[in-house]
C-alpha cells in the first residue's frame, strides 16, 4: 500500500509540473541579450566619453582613467541610492554590471539592505556581504597574476 501511495504522489507531482511548464511564459532570450548588450555598451561608451573629457582638459591617460573611475562609482553609488539602477537592472539585465559600476552597486546594495540595524552593526558589519567574495578572488588573481609576471619576467 505504501508502494502505490508513493506511485500516485509522484503521478501526481508529474502531472504538476507538466501543467507549470506549459503556463509558465518563456523569457524573450534574444531581447535580453540585445538590451544587456546595449545598456553594457552605453556605460562602457559613457567611460570612454569621460576619459576623453578629462585628456582633453589637460590630464594624463592615467589620470584621465583614474578620474573616470571615479565619476563612475560616484554615479553607480549615486543612482544605486536613489533606486535608478534597480530600474536600469530590471531592464538591462547582465548589461547593468558592467565591472565597474555593477561592482560599486553591490556594495551600496548591501549596506542599504542593513542600513536599518544601524550604521556599525548593519552597514558596517555586514557592506561586504556580497563583495567580500568578490574582493578575495579579485586580490588573490591580482597576486597570482603578479607573481606570474614576476617569474616569467626574470
Amino acid at each position: 500500500m505504501d508502494s502505490a501511495s508513493e506511485q500516485l504522489k509522484q503521478a501526481e507531482i508529474d502531472e504538476y509540473d507538466q501543467l507549470v511548464k506549459k503556463i509558465e511564459p518563456k523569457p524573450p532570450v534574444v531581447k535580453n541579450c540585445i538590451w544587456a548588450f546595449v545598456v553594457g555598451g552605453l556605460i562602457c561608451a559613457f567611460g570612454q566619453l569621460l576619459i576623453n573629457f578629462l585628456m582633453s582638459n589637460g590630464l594624463n591617460q592615467s589620470d584621465a582613467g583614474s578620474g573616470t573611475s571615479v565619476i563612475l562609482i560616484f554615479l553607480a553609488t549615486l543612482f544605486t541610492g536613489l533606486g535608478l539602477y534597480d530600474e536600469l537592472g530590471k531592464y538591462a539585465g547582465a548589461g547593468s554590471i558592467v565591472p565597474i559600476t555593477g561592482f560599486a552597486n553591490a556594495i551600496v546594495a548591501s549596506a542599504m539592505e542593513f542600513r536599518r540595524e544601524g550604521y556599525i552593526f548593519g552597514v558596517g558589519a555586514r557592506i561586504f556581504s556580497v563583495a567580500g567574495p568578490t574582493l578575495v578572488f579579485g586580490f588573490t588573481v591580482a597576486v597570482l597574476v603578479g607573481l606570474l609576471k614576476i617569474i616569467f619576467t626574470s
